[in-house]
C-alpha cells in the first residue's frame, strides 16, 4: 500500500492549493471537502467526488471505510503530516475529498448575498436556505468564497442540496428573477410578520457593516425589518436570513397544505 508522504508530492500541493485559493476553485470548478460529514452529505445527494483521500488511522474507522467504499474510489492515503498540509479544520479528521462544484438546478426561494465577507457567515446562511426549502444561494464577487472549507464546514452541508452560484454582479441575476424580491434593511421596513410572503420570493441580504446597498434596495418590491428588543442594534447577518426563510417556509408550507375536508353528518 502506497502512502503518500511528502507535503512537496505534486498531488498533495494541489490539494493544499485548493483548500486555499479561492482563485485556483474558480478557475478549475473544484473544491476540497473534509471529514465524514460532508462527505456523506455529498454523497445522500447522489454526487459523487473526483478523489478521496484518508489517513491510515482514519480508515481503520469503521464509519469512514464505509463511506470510501460509498464513494466507488480507491483512496489515496497520505500520512498524518501530509494530510495537516491539506486541511484547514484545526483537528483534522483524516478524511478529505476533492469535488467538482456542483451545477445544481432546484425549485424554492431565492437568497441573494451582497457583500456578505465572513466564510462562516456564508457557509450558515445556505445551511439555513437549504432547510427552509430555498433553491438558490446566488452571491456577488463581494462576499467570502462559497466553497471555501470554512463556509463548507459552517453550511453543514447544505451545498449539496440546492444551487450555490458566485457571480460578478448581482443586478443581472435580480432583473432575471421570476417573483417578487425583497430586502431586509436595519429599520423602517415593513415588520416580517406583517409582509406578504406568499408565492416565489426572493431575499436580499446585505453586508454586515452597511447591510443591502441603496442601489439594489431599489431592485426590491418590500423592505422588511425584524422588531428587536429595546436596545438592541441589529442582528448577524446569518441570523437574520435564517429567521426570514423561516417564515417565508411556514407560509410556504401553509399555502401547499392540502385542505382538509368538512365533515357532514
Amino acid at each position: 500500500m502506497t502512502v503518500l508522504r511528502s507535503r512537496d508530492n505534486p498531488q498533495v500541493k494541489r490539494w493544499a492549493k485548493l483548500a486555499r485559493e479561492s482563485r485556483l476553485r474558480r478557475s478549475e470548478g473544484r473544491a476540497l471537502i473534509e471529514g465524514p460529514h460532508l462527505v456523506a452529505a455529498l454523497l445522500s445527494q447522489n454526487l459523487k467526488p473526483a478523489a478521496v483521500m484518508a489517513t491510515e488511522a482514519a480508515l481503520g474507522r469503521p464509519e469512514i471505510a464505509d463511506l470510501v467504499h460509498r464513494s466507488g474510489l480507491a483512496p489515496v492515503i497520505l500520512s498524518e503530516s501530509a494530510f495537516k498540509s491539506i486541511a484547514d479544520a484545526e483537528a483534522p479528521p483524516g478524511l478529505a475529498a476533492e469535488i467538482v462544484i456542483p451545477s445544481l438546478r432546484r425549485e424554492g426561494a431565492r437568497v441573494f448575498l451582497e457583500g456578505v465577507q465572513d466564510a462562516g457567515n456564508v457557509g450558515a446562511i445556505v445551511r439555513s436556505a437549504a432547510a427552509f426549502g430555498a433553491g438558490a444561494v446566488i452571491l456577488d464577487r463581494a462576499c467570502a468564497d462559497p466553497w471555501s472549507p470554512k463556509a463548507l464546514r459552517a453550511g453543514m452541508g447544505g451545498h449539496f442540496s440546492l444551487q450555490v452560484l458566485q457571480v460578478d454582479a448581482l443586478q443581472a441575476a435580480l432583473e432575471s428573477f421570476a417573483g417578487r424580491i425583497l430586502c431586509t434593511v436595519a429599520s423602517g421596513g415593513q415588520p416580517l410578520r406583517e409582509a406578504d410572503l406568499a408565492g416565489r420570493i426572493g431575499w436580499i441580504f446585505g453586508s454586515e457593516a452597511r447591510g443591502v446597498s441603496a442601489g439594489l434596495q431599489q431592485k426590491a418590491a418590500t423592505r422588511i425589518t425584524i422588531p428587536l428588543a429595546a436596545g438592541t442594534e441589529s442582528l448577524n447577518v446569518a441570523a437574520a436570513a435564517a429567521i426570514c426563510l423561516y417564515e417565508a417556509s411556514v407560509v410556504s408550507r401553509a399555502s401547499n397544505a392540502p385542505s382538509t375536508p368538512v365533515s357532514r353528518s
